[in-house]
C-alpha cells in the first residue's frame, strides 16, 4: 500500500506541468475570446435606421439626436482596438469614421452645403484632429490613409467609408461588424458599382466615379477589371463582351451634402 501511495504521488507530482500548461492555455483562451468580442453598436444602427435612407442623411434629426450620437462616439473612444479581431477592427474604424463625419458635419449645421465649408485655407477638414479614439485624438485621413487603407489593403473600404458627399458611396444602411464584414462590404460596393449615377458604361466608354482615379493604386490600377468584378446583369455582360474595346473617363466629382 506504501509504495502504491508513493507512486500515486509521484505520478501526480509529475502531472503538475501538463496541469498548468492546460491552466494557462484556458485561461489564455477564455480571456481572449472575452477580450475580442463584438463591439455593441446598437446605439449607432438606431440612429441609421431612423436618419438615413439609401444613403441620404437627415441631419436634422441627427441634430436633435445628437446625444446618443456623442453616447455612441465615447462607447467607440474606451475600447481598445487591438483587443478585436481583425474583422472587428475594420468594422470599428469604419464605423468610427462615418460617425465622427456625422458628427463633424453637426458642428456646424445647418447651414452647411458641403463638407468642405468646414475646413479652413489651410487645413482640410479631414485634417481637423477631433476624433477620440483609443486615447488619442486623431484626424478622419488618420483613419483612412494610415490605419484602414494600409493595414486592411481591402479596396472596398472605399465603399465603406463616407465623406457626407453626394459624390461618395452613399452612407450604408447599418453599422458594419465583424461577423459580417465580409457580406455587407460586397453588398456595398456591388450598390455603388452598379448605380449609374456613380459608374455607367455608354457606348464604348466606361464613365466612373474619381474615387478610382484618386486610388488607382488601391484598385491595382486596373479600373474596369474591378468594375467587371461586382457589375451584375447588362452591365457585366457589355463590359465582359467588350473590355478590349473600352475606354475610362471619370466623372466629375460632387461634393454637394449627402442631406435631404
Amino acid at each position: 500500500m506504501k509504495r502504491k501511495n508513493k507512486m500515486s504521488a509521484k505520478t501526480y507530482i509529475s502531472a503538475l506541468p501538463r496541469l498548468i500548461v492546460w491552466v494557462v492555455l484556458l485561461s489564455a483562451l477564455f480571456f481572449g475570446t472575452a477580450s475580442a468580442a463584438a463591439v455593441d453598436h446598437t446605439l449607432y444602427a438606431g440612429l441609421l435606421n431612423k436618419y438615413n435612407s439609401n444613403g441620404s442623411v437627415d441631419y436634422a434629426g441627427f441634430k436633435k439626436d445628437e446625444v446618443r450620437l456623442d453616447d455612441y462616439l465615447e462607447r467607440l473612444a474606451k475600447i481598445d482596438p487591438k483587443s478585436l479581431s481583425r474583422d472587428e477592427q475594420f468594422a470599428y474604424y469604419a464605423n468610427a469614421y462615418n460617425a465622427w463625419t456625422i458628427k463633424l458635419i453637426l458642428t456646424g449645421y445647418p447651414g452647411v452645403e458641403s463638407i468642405k465649408d468646414l475646413g479652413s485655407l489651410f487645413k482640410s477638414p479631414w485634417k481637423k484632429k477631433f476624433v477620440k479614439l483609443d486615447g488619442k485624438v486623431i484626424t478622419l485621413d488618420h483613419i483612412e490613409h494610415d490605419i484602414l487603407r494600409p493595414q486592411f489593403k481591402d479596396p472596398r473600404v472605399h465603399m465603406a467609408v463616407n465623406c457626407a458627399s453626394k459624390g461618395c458611396p452613399p452612407l450604408w444602411s447599418e453599422p458594419f461588424t465583424g461577423s459580417r464584414l465580409n457580406e455587407q462590404l460586397n453588398a456595398a460596393t456591388r450598390n455603388f458599382i452598379n448605380n449609374p449615377g456613380f459608374n455607367r458604361l455608354e457606348g464604348n466608354t466606361l464613365y466612373v466615379s474619381k474615387i478610382f482615379k484618386w486610388f488607382s493604386e488601391d484598385f491595382d490600377d486596373d479600373v474596369i477589371g474591378y468594375v467587371e468584378k461586382y457589375a451584375e446583369g447588362e452591365l457585366k455582360r457589355s463590359i465582359t463582351t467588350n473590355r478590349s474595346n473600352l475606354e475610362v473617363e471619370y466623372l466629375d466629382y460632387d461634393w454637394s451634402l449627402n442631406g435631404r
